[in-house]
């Protein structure tokens, strides 16, 4: 069977990269949303801030497991069905969390809200290979990473303004909101971009076939082990934010911006530049470059902590964050070509490559928050050792990679 050409949308390049960034925004903005709103919350139950965490980590779980089904059901029923159905879930699951009168009501909907909210994320991504190809697929995943990266720094203060309107339901009712107005976009911008002669019979042993037969490829692991431990090393710092700010960089808790806007500047430059120089140089010459500069970020950052935390020859403050900002920079670039490649890998499983490479790197992340950061965190030369070793292991799975796949002489 040969592959597709990809199919256009009717609506505007502008529109189209809008929706699918509103639809990969939606994890962001229900995590992060909701931040301002615990200590109000954890009053109305009347539960500590430890009980309080139960509620990301309610969302999490679900998002995991279901994050490794949503694709290959796509490729069964199609891109759309799954979308809106999930999107439609989605906004129940949040309306409960608005009306939760208890603490148990508020978890047993946020894990409502994690078990549809991954078919937005997901699903967008297979979307974007469904539509565009080469360097047009390239810029497309590029700007919509432009636009998502900064879901996570607008996404508390947004919360904190609705705080400052009435109490913590409005943010649910908001993310509920949020919802709807990217399922309508949805139906108005997103064609069905998975022609029905590219579909999988619905069977459940033929979805378990397609994530086999994705999760069994080297080719298909070496490239989201690469993707996903250089990933680790610049998402370490956000999923440490709570100790590298208050802890670390002694600051107080209006002051994640410090950390987060430059963070995201970094991420967001570098998708930038990843879009303007698609088509323009070789994709796997701008990864090979992309993945030394992020070494280079890594001993910069060791470099600048030691002269902070050891020698007292720099200020805390800005040089404990420039490391971190050079590591986004450098995943900007190369992060959307490494999404694209893995999709790439399995043209008629994509939503099945989709779904098992976000839950590399999710689980990466889970790992991160519960396990890797409290460990290493002892202080800012430690946390900088600690990202610095993922992203050796990253470049290491890339270079393995890269002699894997380099043809015989």
């Amino acid at each position: 069977m040969t592959e597709s050409p990809p199919r256009r949308a009717p609506a505007p390049s502008w529109l189209v990269t809008l929706v699918l960034a509103g639809l990969s925004m939606i994890g962001p903005f229900t995590i992060d949303t909701i931040f301002p709103g615990f200590a109000s919350m954890g009053v109305q139950f009347g539960v500590d801030s430890t009980a309080m965490q139960q509620v990301t980590t309610a969302y999490l779980i679900p998002f995991a497991v279901m994050s490794i089904f949503h694709g290959p059901i796509s490729d069964a029923v199609g891109r759309r069905p799954v979308l809106l159905v999930g999107l439609g879930g989605f906004v129940l699951a949040s309306i409960a969390c608005a009306l939760a009168p208890s603490l148990g009501w508020l978890l047993a909907a946020r894990a409502g809200q994690g078990f549809f909210a991954g078919a937005a994320t997901i699903v967008s991504r297979a979307i974007v290979r469904d539509l565009y190809s080469g360097a047009e697929a390239q810029r497309m995943m590029s700007q919509i990473m432009v636009i998502f990266s900064i879901a996570p720094a607008i996404a508390p203060v947004v919360g904190g303004w609705l705080l400052a309107l009435g109490p913590w339901p409005l943010i649910f009712w908001f993310i509920a909101g949020y919802g709807v107005v990217v399922a309508a976009a949805t139906l108005m911008a997103l064609p069905e971009t998975l022609p029905a002669e590219d579909r999988h019979p619905l069977r459940v042993g033929s979805v378990l076939a397609g994530l086999w037969q994705v999760a069994r490829s080297w080719r298909f692991q070496r490239l989201s082990l690469a993707m996903g431990l250089s990933f680790a090393s610049y998402m370490f710092y956000v999923m440490s934010a709570p100790i590298v700010v208050v802890d670390l960089l002694h600051l107080g808790e209006q002051d994640f911006w410090i950390l987060f806007v430059p963070l995201i500047g970094g991420m967001a430059t570098g998708s930038f530049l990843s879009g303007r120089l698609a088509g323009k140089v070789d994709t796997t010459w701008l990864v090979d470059r992309a993945m030394a500069f992020l070494l280079l970020a890594a001993a910069v950052n060791v470099t600048l902590t030691a002269a902070v935390t050891l020698w007292g020859a720099l200020p805390l403050l800005p040089w404990s964050v420039v490391g971190p900002t050079l590591l986004g920079l450098a995943l900007g670039v190369f992060f959307p070509v490494l999404q694209l490649a893995l999709l790439d890998q399995f043209p008629h499983h994509r939503g099945a490559a989709a779904s098992m490479s976000a839950f590399i790197v999710l689980m990466f992340n889970v790992l991160l928050a519960g396990v890797v950061a409290p460990l290493v965190t002892a202080s800012l030369l430690t946390a900088a050792l600690a990202s610095a070793i993922l992203s050796v292991l990253g470049v290491l799975f890339w270079v393995w990679h890269r002699r894997a796949t380099r043809p015989a002489v």
